[in-house]
């Protein structure tokens, strides 16, 4: 998410106003300190305009996240 972030040019601070937050929000979700709920999650990607489809892929590969047998693939 820091990426994604980073990659709008948008700092956390500035992030953070964008979302009603405090500063220590945003560094503590990109930081893994503190969790977060799809719902916030998707404030947080519309919030930088990102695309959160793609970043859950991308984290995805990443961690190559264990599929249950005979799960397909999304393309």
């Amino acid at each position: 998410m820091r990426s994604a972030r980073r990659a709008r040019g948008i700092t956390q601070r500035e992030l953070a106003g964008r979302l009603g937050r405090l500063q220590s929000y945003v560094s503590k979700v990109e930081t893994g300190e503190r969790r977060i709920d799809v719902v916030e999650y998707l404030h947080f990607m519309r919030a930088i305009e990102g695309e959160p489809f793609a970043l859950l892929r991308e984290i995805e590969g990443e961690y190559r996240v264990v599929r249950p047998p005979g799960a397909r693939k999304r393309r």
